[in-house]
């Protein structure tokens, strides 16, 4: 909740990804709040009060996973809805004539990205949403000590700035200091 909220106001691609990994520790404790309660929030160095608002925090997640039927795959409506705001804004920015540095991100991700959807087993159509699919592989790949080859790491790389840029924008867009 303290990590997800502060990664919410700075980075709402850091914040996508640290939700999707929150979901699957929900899974992986097999959506028992008593287990996360031991495994995760007792870790916390935080006053009881903050503890309780953290757990209070992953029951409702539990509760929205088990309501939206997220119990083996998916991600939670609220998350999905903030890629798809993100996608249109990476639509609109593709289409300004003045986004020349965003733009010039985007086409050096485009080829690593069209190669990717080739590689995922579901349809994505939203490239916003397989730059993340492919960072979060790129995540888990490292936790699980497989070894990443350097054509990888580099078209990943292309996801990671095309995602940073358009975090910034959409921080931008959000705080209205930016018009697009």
């Amino acid at each position: 909740m303290i990590i997800a909220r502060g990664k919410r106001k700075n980075n709402i691609a850091e914040y996508v990804l640290y939700m999707w990994e929150i979901e699957d520790l929900i899974r992986a404790n097999g959506f028992d709040l008593d287990k996360i309660d031991r495994n995760i929030i007792r870790r916390f160095v935080q006053p009881q009060q903050i503890k309780n608002e953290i757990r209070s925090w992953y029951e409702g997640l539990i509760n929205m996973m088990i309501r939206e039927g997220l119990r083996e795959k998916g991600h939670l409506r609220l998350i999905m809805e903030i890629i798809n705001e993100m996608n249109d804004l990476h639509s609109r920015l593709l289409n300004a004539s003045e986004q020349t540095q965003y733009n010039q991100k985007y086409r050096l991700a485009r080829p690593h990205i069209e190669e990717f959807k080739k590689k995922l087993k579901q349809l994505i159509d939203n490239d916003i949403e397989v730059c993340f699919n492919g960072l979060y592989f790129l995540l888990l790949m490292r936790l699980e000590g497989i070894e990443v080859n350097p054509a990888t790491q580099t078209a990943f790389a292309t996801f990671s700035q095309l995602l940073a840029g358009l975090a910034v924008i959409y921080k931008k867009v959000e705080e209205e200091k930016m018009e697009i």
